[in-house]
């Protein structure tokens, strides 16, 4: 795979951001303020189309010259083509929440099925084999990935950077780690989100929609087992590099039951979302984001991957600031 072909998939997905923005403006396919929203101007949605279509016929063409296993191209293409379409569907009308998360727990077992389910994994320096529970539960994770990575594409820009940030950071950890192989499809899901985000950098001219937003969030969940099923370390360097996000929504998810709220109704509780209220941008909390994944996450990600650090404690120890900055900026918390 060339350097080319990566800035072939950043212009194409460009190219066919303008195309839906131009889309979405004439169909009126637009997302209004209103009290749960984190924005103030009408914008245009359902950009992150451009970010499936650029991506599944790049991985189709890696697939053909063998640069991706057939099990995760399979398991990307069917889980995030679903996915994108149920996204699509509810984009431009409604889908009840019950079929929708019906739809993801199916793209889900889709997705463990080529892949092979959960691998053994090592905990504390023990290996576990977790059999069909580890099945299941890799199961639940794809599910709260899938919808976590939705709750959090709220502000201009962070769904992005946290696809962008986590993708090339596990590609320098792959190539640093001995599994070069691993590398073309994140490099390439990285490229496709940086042509987006150059309509998406605060302030955002089109927003990604539950189409995009959904399918970066199953098809990191894939990328993160397919890690796993190379070494217990790449995988918990995975859950290290999307801290940012797993933190953010989990911590709010719980605050949100333990008060008894509603919590698959719309709310603007999220720590990311106090925090571009209180400075009043998008522009800081998207930066700050990817400041703590470079300078933070990343290099906590190298330990655990190159064996210097156990990768449960790694896990630990990096999400730790990242649960206290989740309760100092509210997550959670009744508005």
């Amino acid at each position: 795979m060339t350097f080319l072909f990566v800035a072939l998939v950043l212009v194409v997905a460009c190219g066919l951001t303008w195309l839906l923005r131009r889309y979405a403006l004439a169909r009126s396919i637009m997302d209004i303020p209103n009290a749960r929203s984190s924005h103030s101007v009408p914008t245009p949605r359902g950009g992150g189309v451009a970010i499936v279509l650029a991506f599944l016929a790049a991985l189709a063409w890696m697939w053909g010259q063998g640069l991706v296993e057939s099990p995760a191209a399979l398991a990307l293409f069917g889980a995030g083509a679903f996915i994108a379409v149920l996204g699509f569907l509810d984009d431009h009308g409604h889908i009840a929440a019950r079929w929708r998360l019906l739809g993801h727990f199916a793209a889900s077992a889709w997705a463990l099925f080529w892949l092979g389910g959960l691998p053994p994994l090592t905990l504390f320096g023990a290996q576990l084999q977790l059999g069909w529970l580890g099945h299941i539960l890799a199961l639940f994770y794809l599910v709260w990935l899938l919808n976590l990575y939705n709750f959090m594409d709220g502000i201009d820009g962070i769904a992005s950077i946290e696809a962008i940030t986590t993708c090339v950071g596990a590609c320098l950890l792959y190539l640093w780690g001995g599994a070069p192989g691993l590398v073309a499809a994140p490099l390439v899901l990285a490229a496709a989100v940086a042509g987006f985000l150059l309509w998406n950098f605060p302030p955002a001219r089109i927003f990604m929609g539950d189409a995009g937003s959904g399918f970066l969030g199953i098809a990191l969940g894939v990328l993160s087992l397919q890690a796993a099923w190379a070494s217990s370390g790449l995988f918990h360097a995975w859950l290290i590099l999307l801290g940012v996000f797993v933190v953010d929504a989990t911590v709010t998810l719980m605050r949100r039951l333990l008060r008894g709220d509603k919590v698959y109704e719309a709310h603007r509780s999220h720590a990311y979302q106090y925090a571009s209220r209180r400075y009043g941008r998008h522009l800081p909390v998207t930066l700050a984001v990817l400041a703590i994944n470079v300078l933070w996450l990343l290099p906590m990600a190298a330990l655990v991957a190159g064996g210097y650090l156990d990768g449960t404690l790694g896990v630990l120890v990096a999400w730790a600031p990242l649960v206290f900055l989740a309760m100092r900026f509210n997550a959670g918390k009744l508005e």
